[in-house]
């Protein structure tokens, strides 16, 4: 039923499209990664309390799909406000995350806050007959050339490229490495360090070298 409300002039209107088919493949995608990674958990995420059609409707095939896997998946709902609430407060009860895109936009990078910014995100974008897996920060166009930026987050995609195609081993090498070099802080970018000013921060380069060093002894 249309709403008798009139919409003031001079307003702008945006159009959100949610398919029955697009979120079926993006929810059963969660559960089978959840299996596949040995997660125990997948909570949806929404805000089908206000935009009733379509996140309702994503919501809906959310239940639909989570019945298929309610033996071996916990499954949960959380509005998205709360959400990114309980992030921050309680990061540990969470585990695979679901939802449509521009909530994931926000607390993908509210959750790499929680865990050192941008220059630790990794990211990755995977389709029906090809992956791309690039940082979440994206090319970083104003760091070009400057030796400066954070390696981690496109070296963590590399990780995550790595376990898609089946190389396991390397991935958890690489990802040990990084790890190592990380804790260590003693070859880390500016933005690692307890202080952005630290002089002994390194550049890209050399922090990338410290990595490749880890994997060589790590043989």
């Amino acid at each position: 039923k249309l709403s008798a409300r009139k919409i003031r002039a001079g307003s702008a209107i945006s159009i959100k499209p949610i398919s029955v088919e697009g979120s079926k493949r993006i929810v059963k995608f969660a559960f089978e990664y959840a299996l596949k990674n040995s997660r125990r958990k997948v909570t949806a995420v929404h805000k089908a309390n206000i935009m009733k059609c379509t996140d309702g409707l994503f919501l809906e095939v959310a239940r639909d799909v989570a019945k298929s896997y309610s033996v071996k998946v916990e499954f949960e709902e959380r509005i998205v406000d709360n959400m990114c609430m309980q992030l921050v407060q309680k990061p540990e009860d969470y585990d695979v995350l679901v939802t449509p895109n521009l909530y994931g936009d926000i607390i993908s990078d509210l959750s790499a806050g929680l865990v050192g910014g941008l220059g630790v995100a990794p990211g990755a974008n995977i389709g029906e007959g090809a992956a791309v897996f690039e940082p979440t920060h994206g090319s970083a166009p104003k760091y070009k050339g400057m030796d400066r930026a954070n390696p981690t987050a496109i070296i963590l995609s590399s990780v995550l490229m790595l376990r898609y195609i089946g190389e396991a081993a390397s991935a958890d090498r690489l990802e040990k490495a990084v790890a190592a070099v990380i804790k260590e802080a003693k070859f880390v970018t500016y933005d690692l360090k307890n202080d952005r000013n630290d002089h002994t921060a390194v550049g890209t380069s050399r922090m990338a070298d410290a990595i490749i060093d880890n994997i060589k002894k790590s043989k």
